[in-house]
């Protein structure tokens, strides 16, 4: 039997499993978890603050000093501007405020990210520094969507 022949044999009976394979491999990235954290954050707003004292700005880039910065969200109302980091997460999460990096324990598997205070920071005196706001104007929120808790 051709080579072709047999390869033709096998995926005609599997095609569907290709398609099948790619929205697993999408759903599981760390993109599209991100994302889906973002929605959550969205409809949260959305659907809790007063649309009449509170506006959202979705995914904003900034100018900065090195290049550019990306806000999750800004939330800008009579009572100050809220810079917003998401962070959509499962396990255990250690970390403490000065630390620089933070890590994620899901089972006996342990990996590190930059610590969502440090990161956020950058973003609130990005936007202090291009709005001519003070510390007191500005406020930083992060958002731990998802399965996490928090063992530190």
């Amino acid at each position: 039997m051709e080579f072709s022949a047999i390869i033709s044999q096998l995926f005609g009976g599997f095609w569907y499993l290709i398609p099948l394979v790619v929205i697993v491999a999408i759903i599981g990235s760390p993109w599209f978890k991100g994302l889906m954290g973002e929605f959550f954050v969205n409809l949260s707003v959305r659907f809790l603050l007063d649309k009449n004292q509170y506006h959202l700005i979705k995914n904003v880039t900034l100018p900065t000093e090195n290049g550019t910065t990306q806000i999750d969200h800004i939330i800008v109302s009579v009572f100050g501007v809220f810079v917003v980091e998401t962070k959509n997460m499962k396990g255990w999460i250690f970390g403490k405020p000065n630390q620089k990096t933070w890590t994620q324990k899901i089972y006996k598997h342990s990996s590190q990210f930059q610590n969502p205070l440090h990161q956020n920071y950058k973003h609130v005196k990005t936007v202090e520094s291009l709005l001519g706001l003070n510390e007191q104007q500005v406020h930083s929120v992060v958002v731990f969507v998802g399965d996490s808790k928090f063992k530190t």
